[in-house]
């Protein structure tokens, strides 16, 4: 998910479009899209009404733009927060489901044997597994090529691919234990990434709570001053130039 919302080979804004509505077909919200465009717009006009109602239309693209992408950044630290609860469900899953096929040597009855055990929203994946193995197919190579594509995870892949080859060599079971472990190694190295990025975004946040904090502080230590920064043509450019930098560094940040 993470990788159609940042890594989208597209460009331009119709194929980041169509990189989030397939991240929400992802997580079962499609639904979604349409109300998150037009919510959008309808926040772009209120940018664009605020410029207007304050006099400033220097600023007019700063907030036009930053009311219409908080739809979208919505959805997307939604996104972000499924994903993540995914893959720290999948660790557990595919470690519980592993023991019980090594010793029992049969991957339809060791998922369903876990199948209490496993949570949403992987509990519906291996479920629709179960269903295709049995009901639709006896094929079980084919119900786990099928699996492997219900998740956009690296590591997962490389399981069911051990696990397609498990079929035909019963010997390479041993190797599914240290394809599992790699799953904890990332999230290890992640918890590390993340309070180095949460350090840095802290940061970040506070230099733009300093810049906009300086036009109330004006006012305080010098009304002349602030006058010429909400009234003057020179001081609404400034507040025009500060209000797209802090957008475009901030969309920076964020990715």
């Amino acid at each position: 998910i993470t990788d159609l919302l940042y890594n989208h080979r597209g460009k331009g804004i119709y194929y980041k479009l169509m990189a989030m509505k397939q991240a929400l077909e992802a997580t079962g919200k499609h639904k979604q899209f349409t109300f998150i465009c037009f919510a959008s717009l309808v926040l772009f006009a209120a940018g664009i009404f605020l410029s207007i109602l304050i006099d400033n239309l220097f600023l007019l693209p700063a907030l036009s733009v930053a009311f219409a992408l908080i739809p979208f950044l919505y959805t997307a630290n939604t996104i972000s927060s499924y994903e993540k609860k995914t893959k720290e469900e999948l660790e557990t899953t595919l470690s519980i489901i592993t023991t019980s096929y090594i010793r029992s040597d049969d991957i339809i009855g060791a998922v369903r044997e876990n199948i209490p055990y496993i949570k949403h929203p992987l509990k519906e994946t291996f479920l629709a597994f179960t269903g295709d193995a049995t009901a639709v197919s006896s094929n079980i190579k084919r119900a786990l090529y099928n699996l492997k594509e219900k998740l956009d995870d690296e590591i997962f892949r490389e399981w069911c691919d051990t696990l397609i080859a498990c079929q035909d060599d019963r010997t390479l079971k041993d190797t599914l234990l240290p394809v599992v472990s790699k799953l904890t190694d990332v999230r290890i190295v992640n918890n590390e990434l993340k309070g180095m990025l949460t350090a840095a975004r802290n940061e970040y946040w506070v230099m733009v709570a300093l810049v906009v904090g300086n036009i109330p502080l004006l006012y305080v230590l010098n009304k002349e001053w602030f006058h010429t920064l909400i009234y003057e043509t020179s001081g609404k450019v400034v507040l025009g130039i500060c209000g797209v930098v802090i957008l475009v560094t901030a969309l920076f940040m964020l990715k």
